[in-house]
């Protein structure tokens, strides 16, 4: 059902998803990364070697976005991307990318916390559902 006179909600989730990459990225950048490879090492500290399929998936994003936003994170050495089978590849987190976490975790925290600060209790846990319903909706 379409609904000429209602605000466009994709224009706002939009301008809402910017905003909050924006200040996450701000609190992650003195540790040289982004939100997405924060999620990224994120992943693979908690899933182990995941093949770069899955991982794009994982994170809704196709895999030439993924193949871009891991090269930098490669060539500091915190993930190692290997060859899994003859036509997969695979990425596993390094010593060096477990540290670049954890050194990175507290400043996500902040913004997280930022966030959080913003909204009332119940207010976060119904958008987590909703933004989870609709990430559903992206094709697999």
């Amino acid at each position: 059902m379409h609904h000429s006179s209602a605000p466009c909600a994709c224009t706002s989730l939009r301008k809402a998803s910017r905003a909050l990459t924006r200040l996450y990225d701000e609190q992650l950048a003195a540790h040289g990364m982004t939100t997405t490879q924060f999620a990224i090492l994120r992943h693979l500290a908690r899933d182990g070697e995941l093949g770069l399929s899955r991982l794009a998936e994982r994170l809704v994003m196709d895999r030439t976005s993924l193949y871009r936003t891991l090269a930098p994170i490669e060539r500091a050495g915190w993930v190692r991307i290997e060859t899994a089978d003859r036509r997969s590849k695979a990425a596993r987190l390094t010593d060096a990318g477990a540290a670049a976490l954890h050194a990175a975790e507290g400043s996500w925290a902040a913004a997280q916390d930022r966030v959080l600060a913003e909204l009332e209790g119940g207010e976060w846990q119904a958008l987590i559902t909703t933004l989870n319903r609709l990430t559903e909706l992206a094709p697999t």
